[in-house]
């Protein structure tokens, strides 16, 4: 975590960048020369940057117009120190967005935006951590399920070795006891009865000779 702090080297720019450093935030100082300052400010990935306009202005808030605009920093809050006073409304102009402030007041602003980035990244850092723990339990499959609880009837059943006992299903419906056959009435049995058999006429007394 840094802030990227633009000034043309030479001059009061070391004693300037001591007095931000007190802070508490890290402070890398750059020329404001193209493409030196924008390849720092994607490599270092500052919370802030501040711009000196107290040497070549005009450069200064076309600088600080690029940086307003580009992609990789148009989020990153834009501080602008010593803007001389016939530049004042060309910048306010321009740079809505971004404040024009003293040393002092970028002093105490720097101590609240290094809390905020500590915080995102601490954030940043337990997402990630997350996502490791995440990536970790469904590797070995300790996302799934429980199982479902066993139920207590069968819950202390073993078998011989010691596994538990595999049970039937249970029945999904309750036995219904069987439907008594209602009696039938017995049926008559037509005993048809022999004729009386025909009485044989009485033997005729032979005649004597």
């Amino acid at each position: 975590m840094s802030v990227l702090y633009l000034q043309y080297e030479g001059g009061d720019r070391n004693v300037r960048v001591q007095k931000l450093g007190k802070s508490g935030a890290h402070i890398v100082a750059v020329e404001p020369r193209w493409p030196l300052f924008f390849e720092l400010a994607k490599k270092e990935k500052p919370y802030a940057i501040a711009i000196d306009f107290s040497q070549a202005p005009s450069h200064s808030l076309e600088t600080a117009d690029y940086i307003a605009k580009a992609k990789e920093t148009k989020d990153t809050p834009l501080y602008l120190l010593r803007v001389p006073d016939d530049r004042a409304d060309v910048v306010k102009k321009r740079l809505p967005n971004a404040p024009m402030v003293t040393e002092q007041n970028l002093a105490q602003i720097l101590v609240e935006e290094e809390r905020k980035a500590q915080e995102r990244a601490r954030e940043k850092k337990e997402a990630a951590s997350q996502a490791r723990r995440n990536a970790r339990a469904k590797k070995l499959g300790l996302d799934k399920p429980a199982p479902a609880p066993v139920s207590a009837s069968t819950a202390g059943a073993r078998d011989k070795t010691g596994k538990p006992a595999k049970t039937s299903k249970p029945a999904t419906a309750a036995a219904t006891p069987a439907k008594k056959k209602a009696a039938m009435p017995a049926k008559a049995v037509l005993v048809k009865k022999k004729p009386a058999s025909a009485k044989k006429p009485a033997p005729r007394p032979s005649k004597k000779k």
